[in-house]
């Protein structure tokens, strides 16, 4: 049975970014230090995330754009600095806080991360058993609302094993997405996918941007997602342990005089 085709995308590009200024961010970063066993990846990194953002950390291999992420939600402490999520400071916080944020986001990770012994529709569910009292009958009901969100309807009942490497991406999406959160965060959604396959869930996470006005954090290095999808970018760059560029990428291409900003979006090596 195939799956769902998604509904065409009605905009040509990204929507128009979201005014920083329109209220508080939804996200502030502000002083982070990062790293492991005492050596430190990112040193002093700070920007916004306004709501209704879709904010993309790129940069180098080994520049920290998956740490920066794994610090961000929590996974990892910082060396120093601060993160506020929806107004929570998550080094600070109180843990009924912290639960109460964690409720508020979701995190897709590279390899989707579903339970191969569970269906799709119990991977879903799964959020809305552990973080909420409704009945399992009604959790399963609104699983398969997300599934069908994601373009998998019809494949409830099938085990992560049963099916392609991008439609476990958007399982894992649909999962992400079960507690309704206002923050979604993707670790490098594209890996692994072929063209085409990259091209959909760029679609998809454009029109759950649009429709929904989910602020996203999404860690790339797919130039085409990253011109199709990114309101703003945060460039970091290995040498400097931090942030070298700020902006919307197409102004950074045009604009940027810094050689390693444009031979970035360029996919030119340095001399």
């Amino acid at each position: 049975m195939p799956a769902e085709p998604l509904p065409p995308l009605a905009l040509a590009g990204p929507p128009p970014p979201p005014s920083p200024a329109a209220g508080h961010p939804v996200i502030s970063v502000r002083g982070l230090t990062a790293g492991y066993g005492g050596q430190v990846i990112l040193d002093n990194v700070s920007f916004n995330v306004a709501r209704g953002e879709i904010l993309v950390i790129v940069g180098g291999s080994g520049c920290g754009k998956s740490t920066l992420l794994k610090h961000m939600i929590g996974l990892h402490p910082l060396m120093a600095g601060r993160v506020v999520i929806n107004g929570v400071d998550i080094g600070t916080a109180l843990d009924a806080d912290l639960a109460r944020l964690h409720q508020g986001i979701g995190v897709l990770f590279q390899s989707g991360a579903l339970f191969g012994s569970m269906t799709l529709v119990d991977n879903v569910a799964l959020p809305l058993l552990d973080f909420t009292h409704l009945p399992k009958a009604q959790a399963l009901k609104l699983a398969r609302v997300k599934l069908g969100m994601v373009g998998l309807a019809g494949y409830e009942n099938h085990l992560p094993s049963e099916i392609s490497g991008g439609m476990k991406k958007r399982a894992g999406l649909a999962r992400a997405m079960a507690l309704d959160p206002s923050v979604l965060f993707f670790d490098e959604p594209s890996a692994g996918l072929d063209p085409v396959t990259s091209a959909e869930l760029d679609q998809l996470i454009l029109r759950i941007n649009a429709g929904l006005g989910t602020s996203m954090v999404i860690v790339s290095h797919e130039l085409a997602s990253i011109f199709s999808i990114a309101h703003r970018v945060v460039m970091l760059d290995k040498a400097e342990k931090g942030v070298i560029a700020m902006g919307d990428p197409r102004e950074l291409l045009e604009r940027s005089e810094d050689p390693r900003v444009r031979g970035f979006f360029l996919r030119q090596p340095p001399a």
